[in-house]
């Protein structure tokens, strides 16, 4: 199996990324290791990562043995990873692409994401740092185009194929598309049926931005971080939804495959994660069926405006200037 691409604009040209990808957010060791060898096994090529994942030497690892054993070559693997708040300053942009790139083993990233669009105290080996009385550290002195600029040498240096934005709003967007040399290629963000960000995602269509969706299946996952958190909040389960499991049904596919199809469908890249072998496989099954029109206005219709993840888990967040979801 494998997934069609979409063309990512960087400037004079394009850069193709397969549209359906494996995220790799809340993965073990030992459990992402199998997991990224049987992403690779079953066909996915674009891998996404985080530097705040404290995945990265997993994964490269993983590579470099694929790499060396000749079953791909470094041009075949669509990498994605995305520089930490800690690191929202310039001097922390050419400070963690260059770690990034040491734990992958890898000479570039064909993606440079910044994860968010407010930063934390850049404390080493501290990736969340917090305040005695338990809020985050908070860098309150965020310069969007600073950064940007040097989101823009990391290009220039090779060292990233194309740069772009997660979690930012359109504001935040329109203020860097006004003064950038290299527009944001790419704006990841929540979206699945019950959190469609329509009028997001017709901004970034607008100004030739892909958008890749995380979270697609409601990330049903999103429990165990918010037990251990000792937050308790009741997820909706878009998977077991009627419509859902109506098209599945109809088109002999499983609950998760039309969630996926709807999106893809709609030219919207998405990174689903899964530890099962089963299942990875299953949600790279996406290419030989398409939803009806009715099947979209119906899966369309799903929208509640339900976001999931609203960085809220970090106490005193929205005391930042640079909060997305304020607007």
């Amino acid at each position: 199996m494998k997934s069609p691409t979409i063309n990512l604009n960087v400037g004079k040209s394009t850069l193709p990324m397969p549209i359906l990808g494996y995220g790799t957010w809340q993965a073990t060791d030992k459990e992402l290791a199998d997991a990224v060898e049987a992403a690779l096994e079953a066909g996915y090529r674009h891998i996404d990562t985080a530097h705040v994942y404290e995945n990265e030497k997993v994964i490269g690892d993983i590579l470099k043995k694929w790499f060396d054993a000749g079953k791909l070559k470094r041009e075949d693997i669509f990498l994605v990873t995305k520089l930490p708040p800690g690191g929202m300053r310039p001097e922390g942009v050419r400070k963690y692409i260059r770690r990034s790139l040491d734990l992958l083993q890898l000479d570039y990233v064909d993606l440079y994401l910044v994860h968010t669009p407010f930063g934390f105290k850049d404390v080493e080996g501290d990736l969340h740092p917090t305040t005695p009385e338990g809020n985050i550290d908070l860098d309150l002195t965020t310069d969007h185009l600073a950064i940007w600029k040097a989101m823009e040498e990391q290009v220039d240096k090779g060292l990233a194929k194309s740069i772009g934005l997660s979690n930012f709003n359109i504001c935040q967007i329109s203020r860097i598309l006004k003064n950038a040399r290299i527009p944001p290629s790419s704006l990841q963000i929540e979206l699945n049926a019950y959190f469609q960000q329509n009028e997001l995602v017709d901004f970034c269509k607008k100004n030739n931005i892909v958008v890749t969706a995380y979270s697609p299946l409601g990330n049903p996952g999103l429990k165990k971080l918010f037990d251990k958190l000792g937050k308790q909040i009741e997820l909706p389960n878009i998977l077991n939804n009627p419509t859902v499991e109506r098209l599945a049904k109809k088109h002999n596919k499983s609950n998760a495959q039309i969630l996926l199809r709807h999106l893809v469908q709609k030219g919207i890249s998405t990174i689903p994660k899964s530890t099962n072998p089963a299942r990875l496989r299953q949600n790279l099954d996406i290419f030989n069926f398409k939803l009806d029109e009715q099947d979209l206005v119906d899966m369309n219709g799903l929208d509640t405006g339900a976001r999931l993840l609203d960085f809220l888990i970090f106490n005193g967040i929205k005391n930042h200037p640079e909060y997305p979801f304020n607007e």
